[in-house]
């Protein structure tokens, strides 16, 4: 499709319940501007209701890593659909989470053999923070029940998560005091770092349940990247000193850094994997959490009270397990790795010209991932409303415009969101 001029001015009657009714993420509804009415997608595109169309560079929310509409998806959540819905997984099982299970165990490294499924990123990072307490109470240490999490660092928005998640993130402020103290830290960056952090994880051996982080890029802590070489010596130091690792999938994992997982550009197993987002293909809510098998074994007992009590109502939900094994077929039949490689290569040379500008503090890519760091943000909802006018959809936050688009945007589409990127921002600067 190509971007449309023509615009029905007349609103959907729906968009009046949505102001009255829909209470929107992140968003001050007393001031916020009515929210754009989507009314379809199409491959990198969002159709709005008046016709408009906008390249999602962001691919809502780093999901649709296929596009939108995916035919292949489609028809296999439309056969599911048609067959079973839904049952619980307790005490039953069906055959797409089953055949799902399996080839997440064969797809992800080392022998991350055991995948316990749930709704969304943020519960499935809760499971392996119950998963890594329970581990060690299951070996009689009972004191094992602190995180070590980063600076920048996000994994959610749960109360759980919260906790690991950089208390002076400006989402979770005014919940200090509310949430379980964990041990914040900075990503080493160097070797003197990296001397600090051991003689951290030395001094609370006993006291932590495990090392928590974002392999290569913190998302939304504001798209902070570190070297594999920084991954693969934090693994060495949790190695060392007897700790468990848990890596963040969610917004790495599935191509996006380069690689299907960030982790594996640093040769690096994790304890335990958590993974979303992109699982489906952005189809519908779905994620994972994924052990070791010393994981999984510490759980088995003739003890009831050592099994993980843990248990999503919608867990291993048959339509949503049709559609990540559906996106799993096209990983491995369309060429999306090197469409990332593609991507990349297109962003480092359209964005490099930003560096130039006033207010650029920093320009930096990896995979298909590109991101314009400001000296300071400002006008961040003048940035959203000229990226809507150049027919491009952008949702800067932080102090950085960033874009994450789909694996298969086309060129053309890829020159559109980053011309609007570079002249945006050098219309912000002139501002």
């Amino acid at each position: 499709m190509t971007i449309s001029s023509n615009r029905n001015t007349d609103a959907p009657d729906w968009i009046a319940a949505a102001q009255k009714h829909l209470w929107l993420p992140y968003t001050q509804m007393k001031t916020v501007a009515p929210p754009l009415p989507a009314a379809a997608t199409d491959g990198a595109r969002i159709i709005l209701a008046d016709g408009r169309e906008l390249v999602d560079g962001i691919a809502s929310w780093w999901t649709a890593c296929h596009g939108y509409n995916h035919p292949h998806i489609r028809a296999a959540v439309e056969a599911q659909l048609a067959r079973l819905p839904h049952v619980m997984l307790g005490g039953l099982v069906t055959e797409p989470a089953a055949r799902l299970a399996q080839r997440l165990a064969n797809l992800t490294p080392g022998d991350l053999d055991h995948v316990f499924f749930s709704e969304s990123g943020s519960v499935s990072v809760e499971i392996g923070m119950k998963m890594a307490i329970q581990y060690w109470i299951n070996q009689g240490k009972h004191g094992r029940r602190k995180f070590v999490c980063f600076r920048y660092g996000y994994h959610g928005d749960t109360l759980g998560t919260m906790s690991v998640c950089d208390p002076e993130e400006g989402m979770h402020t005014l919940f200090r005091g509310a949430l379980l103290e964990q041990f914040l830290v900075d990503v080493p960056q160097s070797k003197d770092d990296l001397h600090t952090l051991d003689a951290f994880l030395r001094t609370h051996r006993d006291e932590i349940a495990a090392v928590m982080i974002e392999p290569l890029v913190q998302g939304a802590g504001g798209m902070k990247f570190h070297s594999p070489e920084i991954l693969a010596a934090t693994r060495a130091l949790c190695d060392k000193h007897g700790h468990l690792l848990i890596l963040d999938e969610i917004f790495t994992g599935f191509g996006r850094t380069g690689s299907m997982f960030a982790c594996q550009q640093a040769a690096v197993v994790p304890d335990i994997m958590t993974l979303s987002k992109a699982l489906t293909g952005g189809t519908m809510a779905l994620a994972a959490t994924i052990a070791r098998s010393h994981i999984y074994d510490a759980f088995l007992s003739e003890a009831d009270e050592a099994a993980l009590m843990h248990g999503p109502t919608f867990m291993g939900n048959p339509l949503a397990c049709a559609a990540a094994n559906a996106s799993l077929d096209l990983f491995e039949s369309e060429p999306r790795l090197e469409a990332v490689t593609r991507i990349g290569t297109h962003l480092r040379a359209a964005l490099e010209p930003c560096r130039a500008i006033d207010g650029v503090a920093d320009v930096r890519t990896l995979g298909a991932i590109g991101v314009i760091e400001l000296a300071t943000m400002r006008d961040s909802a003048w940035l959203k409303q000229r990226f809507i006018e150049q027919g491009v959809w952008l949702r800067p936050f932080g102090d950085i415009i960033y874009t994450t688009p789909p694996l298969t945007v086309t060129e053309a589409e890829l020159t559109r969101i980053t011309d609007a990127m570079v002249n945006t921002t050098r219309e912000w600067a002139a501002r």
